[in-house]
Parts: structure tokens; C-alpha cells; sequence
């Protein structure tokens, strides 16, 4: 039963912020909490019989299972997002994720209960990508569908930062339980930061079942209960009646996947296996860098209110595209001040100024009936066949060049080329006729 749609208030506007700040730190928490144990702790604990080598590989085979089960997860979740309410399907994904990583922290080792520890661990990391598959597309669309007109890029953005600030959350957990002994981190020390998770995931789940349903969702609904209109599967309607929006949509996050991965994750293995800088150096300017992109993606979001998200999606991937040369050459000063301004630029611009309009310009292309399916599918797919496979792509890359960085360069180059591609035949489907009466007029075509 649809009751009658509410004008949105500023409270229900903070409340649907929070509740998806929230989850959205909460996903990128596990996600890099998991990273950072897959490659130090797991093997030890779940893979203890094979070699150190093996082991590792084993550890990290369980982390890409997650990548795997996101788009499985994205489609069923969003599906009944679509289909039933924003409300009920971000209930379910926070808890999913929670009884995941909640129970990782409880898991008896390989000593305890043998084989049955690691088809365990499998099977947590599936709920966790399951449930994470549909949270990011969801929390967009709350943010976006309770966000005032004028300011929805703004608010979809500062989902973006909290991917980041997750990450550094997991990075300065880790940092802390290395300050034990290694006995200690292996025997007991290693669950802290899993279980320590629940107390966000305790709140998330407060405030998301305070929330009330969308009003756009609500007249939606409402309109199509009074019209008595056949309620159809949110993905056969996408791929039948919306299939350019979906492959746009699909493509137009690939220069954003492959720069974020990049920066993040294959920096820091070129940084330090190839120029042999140390560790904590490469970290610092990472993490210098990272506060940098939290800052810039709500300006960005702001600037994508103001002037349009696909114009600054589309300067943005043009400047990555030109950069990603400069960037290597940065890089390969092995000058900590350079490494730091280069990484720092590549945030500031590439991250901030893909990632800020990103949320405005994939809500706008679908209709609201369709939204939550259509961001979902869109991004998690690419996430498993571009943002996944970077890392390996671009170490493969610099081995193949004999340690040379170039090919890594265009690579990215490419990836932001197929973005502006994107975004451009894009904008043509981001149009009035999929907004409500409540919104016709007061915004401009992205």
C-alpha cells in the first residue's frame, strides 16, 4: 500500500546522507579490511598447510570472490529496491554485510575446525559481496531521490569521499594491531578490526530503519498503482526499453575504475617493487593524496550542480587521459615531493572529477522505477570486469615493457578515452521526462 508522498525536510534530507555515508564507509572498510588481512593474516590462519606462496594466493582468491558475488548481489537487492522500496532493500544489504564481516571476526582457524574454516570464510565472503553488490547504487539512489534539485550532485558525491575514508579507516585499523606481537596479532589480535566493525554497522541499521521511503519513489509508485499499471522485472525493462542508457552507463565508469585502482593499488606495488621506494613512503604520499580526493569530490559534485555533471565528467576523464604520462614521470623521480604532487593531482582531478559527478550522472539516465537496478548494474559490472583486473593488467603491462611504465599509460589513456565517449551519448538520455512533477523545470540537463 503506497501512503501519501511527504515534501522532503531537511531532516529526512541529513537522515538519508548519514544512512548512506555510513554504509558506503562501512563497504569500503571491508573492502580494504579484507585486502590488507588476505595478504598478512588469512593465510596463516586459514591456509596454514599450504605454502607461503600458496597460501597468499589462496587468501587473495577469497578476496576476489567478493568482486565476483557484487554483481549478483547488485541485481537481486536493486531489483527488490525497485520492485518494493529503497528502505527495505538497504536494510537488507547493511545486514547483510554486517553478518559477513561480523562473522569473519568470529571464524575458528584451519587448527580449530580444519577444512570446514576456509569453506566458511568462502561462504562470509560471498554474503559480504552479495550484500555490498547493491549498497553503493542504493545509497545513491536515497541520496539522490531526498537531495534538494539544485544540490544533488553535491550530496551523491560525498558518497564518493566515503569510499575513501573507509580505506583509510581500514589502513589506520591495521596500523594499530600491527602494534602487537606477532603471535598475538595471529592468535587474536586480527579479529578487532572485523568485530570492531559492528558498532557502524549497529548505527547504519538504526538510522535506516528510521528512514521513511523516497518521496519521488512514493509518487512513482503511487502513480502506477493508480494507473493500474503491471509491475514489470526492473531488469528485463532496462535491457528491453533502456539498453543504451545501461551499456553507456556501463562504460562511462571505466576511466574512473581503472584511475582509482591504479593510484590505489597498482601505485604502490610499482612504486615499491619497481623504483624500490619503501613502503611507508609510498603509503604517506597515497594517503596525502586519498585526503586530497576526499576533499576535491563534493567540489566537484557542487561544480556538476552548477554546471552540468558530463561537462565535468568529461574534463575530468579528458585531463586523466593527458596525465596519465606526467603522473609515471612523477613517479619515476623517486622524489617523495613529486611522487606526492603527482598522486595528489591524479585524486584532486582524476578521482574528484570523475567521481564527484558520477552519482548525479548515472541517477539522471534512468527513470526512478528503474533507477536502483540501472546504477547497479551499470557499475558493479564494471567493477568486476574493469576495476578488478586493473592491478594485474597494469603489472602485467610494466613487465611486459620491461619495467617501463608507458603501456600502463595507455592503458589508462584509453579507458578515460571510453569514458568521454560515454558520457557524451549519455547526456542525450539525461532528460525531464523521467522526472517527477514535484521536479519538472527546476533542473538542468546534466
Amino acid at each position: 500500500m503506497v501512503h501519501t508522498m511527504r515534501t522532503p525536510q531537511k531532516a529526512g534530507v541529513t537522515k538519508a546522507v548519514v544512512a548512506s555515508v555510513i554504509g558506503t564507509i562501512i563497504e569500503w572498510f571491508d573492502y580494504a579490511l579484507y585486502g590488507a588481512a588476505a595478504g598478512l593474516i588469512i593465510n596463516h590462519i586459514f591456509f596454514p598447510e599450504l605454502s607461503e606462496t600458496a597460501g597468499v594466493l589462496a587468501a587473495f582468491a577469497t578476496f576476489a570472490i567478493g568482486f565476483i558475488m557484487r554483481p549478483l548481489g547488485g541485481v537481486l537487492i536493486s531489483h527488490f529496491g525497485d520492485r518494493f522500496g529503497r528502505k527495505p532493500a538497504l536494510i537488507f544489504s547493511i545486514s547483510l554485510m554486517g553478518l559477513g564481516t561480523v562473522t569473519i571476526g568470529l571464524l575458528p582457524g584451519y587448527a580449530q575446525i580444519g577444512i570446514l574454516a576456509p569453506i566458511l570464510l568462502v561462504l562470509m565472503r560471498m554474503v559480504q559481496g552479495f550484500g555490498a553488490g547493491a549498497e553503493y547504487a542504493g545509497a545513491v539512489t536515497l541520496v539522490y531521490e531526498y537531495s534538494p534539485v539544485r544540490l544533488r550532485g553535491f550530496f551523491t558525491a560525498l558518497l564518493q569521499s566515503s569510499t575513501v575514508v573507509g580505506i583509510m579507516f581500514a589502513s589506520l585499523a591495521f596500523l594499530g594491531v600491527s602494534q602487537l606481537s606477532e603471535t598475538d596479532i595471529i592468535s587474536w589480535g586480527w579479529r578487532i578490526p572485523f568485530l570492531s566493525s559492528a558498532v557502524l554497522f549497529v548505527i547504519a541499521l538504526y538510522i535506516r530503519r528510521q528512514l521513511d521511503e523516497t518521496p519521488e519513489y512514493l509518487e512513482v509508485m503511487k502513480k502506477a498503482e493508480q494507473d493500474k499499471k503491471e509491475h514489470k522485472l526492473p531488469l528485463k525493462m532496462l535491457i528491453t526499453r533502456y539498453p543504451r542508457q545501461l551499456i553507456y552507463g556501463f562504460l562511462a565508469v571505466t576511466g574512473h575504475n581503472a584511475n582509482v585502482y591504479i593510484l590505489s593499488a597498482f601505485s604502490l606495488s610499482y612504486m615499491t617493487n619497481t623504483l624500490g621506494i619503501a613502503k611507508s613512503q609510498a603509503l604517506t604520499a597515497l594517503l596525502i593524496a586519498a585526503l586530497c580526493g576526499v576533499i576535491s569530490a563534493p567540489i566537484m559534485g557542487w561544480l556538476a550542480d552548477k554546471f552540468g555533471a558530463a561537462k565535468v565528467y568529461i574534463l575530468s576523464a579528458i585531463f586523466t587521459a593527458l596525465f596519465a604520462w606526467p603522473l609515471f614521470i612523477l613517479l619515476d623521480t623517486k622524489s617523495m615531493e613529486w611522487i606526492t604532487l603527482g598522486m595528489s593531482i591524479g585524486f584532486i582531478v582524476g578521482f574528484g572529477g570523475m567521481a564527484g559527478p558520477q552519482g548525479l550522472l548515472l541517477a539522471k539516465i534512468f527513470p526512478t522505477e528503474y533507477r536502483f537496478s540501472g546504477i547497479s548494474v551499470a557499475r558493479e559490472l564494471n567493477s568486476m570486469l574493469i576495476a578488478g583486473p586493473t592491478p594485474l593488467i597494469c603489472a602485467l603491462l610494466v613487465q611486459y615493457a620491461d619495467g617501463s611504465s608507458h603501456y600502463v599509460s595507455g592503458y589508462l589513456a584509453v579507458c578515460c578515452l571510453i569514458t568521454v565517449f560515454a558520457v557524451i551519448k549519455l547526456a542525450s538520455y539525461a532528460n525531464t521526462s523521467y522526472e517527477t512533477s514535484a521536479e519538472a523545470g527546476q533542473r538542468q540537463i546534466v
